[in-house]
């Protein structure tokens, strides 16, 4: 009888012209105690095309034309200031006293002229409506004087009798290097209609784009709160630097029982189609859980590398280790 033929696959059913597979380390543990169970195989640095010298130039010489258009990447850019120039990464909750804005002066209707020809504006009043709602709000803006520069923004506050409360605002702006920029950040306090619970929700986003080359940034951040300890929190971030771009996303929820989750996912890619990315998620109630993660990167010849690691928490002060290394072409 003829023994049965296996034939190996990778993801999603694609067939696989060679598979290399390295285990790492499978240990049970208490408090830096181990007790190795299994085998620890070492993968040589040609299974490993990270250490590539020529990826290894291609990031490097990346990572430095990043730093220039993009400060958030590193953090000891703070980037500008002013509102000639596009916003700083890293989306933030402001208020409106931090910017010299008093909603109490309403009714405000004002323009004029600088010495160097540039013109501003500044607005404010109140709305009224139904169920007792009002709207103060407050515009602003200006622009240099032959137009090539200009930035406006709005700030508002919200309420009406069911306690409903919100702040808000919008910046955005164009330079004369043909720069552009929007960002809005939002804050609300409500009861929500089917728990009866008093909620939180704060929200931001920012983006921008060069005017010089082809390169641009975005992000939203939002965070969510209910008076029993439920809470919500991501982001999404997305970038561009000619022929590279990139994606970051993570999540918290926590569900005010002792539940949590946590994930992070980050990819990038070039043109030429090299793509390198790095994952992790962690479940855990009450001290018991698991943590699991991935590293990887493809090839434009298909070749793709990876190392996946995961831990288990059994809640009495063991956890359990494994790592895995595939190297594979489709």
């Amino acid at each position: 009888m003829a023994a049965p033929s296996h034939r190996l696959t990778a993801p999603f059913g694609l067939k696989l012209k060679r598979l290399d597979v390295r285990i790492g380390v499978v240990k049970l543990q208490r408090k830096k105690i181990s007790h190795s169970y299994g085998v620890k195989v070492q993968a040589s640095s040609s299974t490993m095309p990270f250490a590539s010298p020529q990826l290894l130039l291609c990031r490097s010489r990346f990572a430095s034309k990043q730093e220039q258009f993009f400060p958030r990447c590193t953090p000891r850019n703070s980037g500008p200031q002013s509102h000639d120039s596009p916003p700083k990464r890293d989306t933030g909750i402001a208020n409106e006293k931090d910017w010299g804005i008093n909603l109490q002066n309403e009714n405000v209707n004002e323009s004029g002229t600088n010495e160097d020809g540039s013109t501003w504006y500044r607005k404010s009043g109140e709305d009224i409506g139904d169920n007792g709602y009002r709207c103060r709000w407050t515009r602003m803006g200006g622009q240099s004087h032959d137009g090539t520069s200009e930035w406006k923004e709005t700030w508002w506050e919200k309420s009406d009798w069911t306690g409903y409360k919100e702040l808000g605002a919008e910046k955005s702006g164009k330079n004369a290097e043909g720069d552009s920029w929007l960002e809005t950040w939002q804050e609300v306090l409500h009861q929500d209609e089917w728990s009866n619970l008093a909620r939180i929700e704060r929200s931001a986003q920012k983006q921008a784009k060069s005017g010089t080359e082809n390169a641009g940034w975005y992000e939203n951040w939002s965070e969510k709160y209910d008076a029993k300890g439920w809470t919500e929190k991501g982001a999404h971030k997305y970038g561009r630097l000619n022929e590279q771009s990139w994606w970051e996303k993570w999540g918290e929820q926590y569900d005010g029982r002792g539940s949590v989750l946590k994930w992070t996912d980050k990819w990038a890619e070039t043109e030429l189609g090299t793509k390198w990315g790095d994952k992790w998620e962690e479940k855990f109630f009450g001290g018991i859980g698991s943590r699991q993660g991935e590293t990887w990167h493809a090839s434009p010849s298909s070749e793709r590398w990876s190392r996946t690691w995961g831990e288990e928490h059994f809640g009495n002060g063991y956890f359990m280790t494994i790592n895995l290394i595939f190297r594979y072409v489709l």
